[in-house]
């Protein structure tokens, strides 16, 4: 049982790499790597602010303060995104805190 329970899990995760391989000269690709992560991203982003707006009126000016500074890390910091989601969340978490 484990057997072919471990030969399905290790099938299932290697077809997608499998399949990109062939795929890696793709346009379609290409495009999606570039948007997919700002896609990603701007969906956290939004669905985060929505519910700090909607819950919390006096967080919502640190949480767009701190999106501001987020996406100003982003661009002047090489587009590291962990470190520009950490600084944004440090940020906020102090505003929120010391305010």
């Amino acid at each position: 049982m484990l057997a072919i329970v471990f030969t399905i899990t290790l099938a299932l995760r290697a077809v997608p790499f499998a399949v990109l391989g062939g795929l890696r000269g793709s346009a379609v690709v290409r495009q999606l790597s570039v948007w997919m992560p700002v896609g990603i991203l701007a969906i956290l982003a939004i669905t985060a602010l929505h519910g700090t707006i909607t819950k919390d009126g006096h967080g919502a000016r640190y949480a767009l303060l701190a999106t501001a500074v987020t996406i100003g890390v982003h661009l002047c910091l090489g587009r590291r995104t962990i470190l520009s989601v950490g600084i944004g969340t440090g940020v906020y978490v102090l505003l929120l805190n010391t305010l």
